[in-house]
């Protein structure tokens, strides 16, 4: 076993890379782009429907990048956002868009290998 590479058959890591590397930068240029447009007033009324919806996009946008197909990305974005509604309740919003990424990126990685994957996610 020694000298040989061990590589996961299950996922692609040119994907993983690609989808952390492209949702991770459309949150944070989205982010900072609204944070500069809206007051913080209508994050703290309205950030439940914003935060996700941004999130959305910016997953269709990844989708895009990595040339995965929309709705399966979606239902993988939607799957990877759960966890960080704990993150949000406890006050560590960042910590969990960051989590969401990683397992975001971990979604797109399996799904360019298994296409099939929201089907039996669900």
């Amino acid at each position: 076993m020694a000298g040989r590479v061990s590589h996961n058959r299950g996922m692609d890591r040119s994907v993983l890379w690609r989808a952390a590397a492209a949702q991770a930068l459309s949150v944070a240029v989205l982010s900072v782009a609204l944070a500069l447009a809206l007051p913080h007033s209508f994050f703290e009324e309205w950030g439940w429907i914003a935060g996700p919806a941004a999130w959305m996009l910016c997953a269709l946008g990844t989708a895009a990048v990595v040339r995965l197909p929309a709705a399966r990305v979606l239902v993988g974005a939607v799957l990877a956002g759960l966890p960080s509604l704990l993150a949000v309740v406890v006050g560590v919003h960042w910590l969990g868009a960051a989590i969401a990424i990683v397992l975001f990126a971990l979604w797109c990685a399996r799904l360019a290998r298994e296409p099939g994957l929201p089907a039996r996610a669900v």
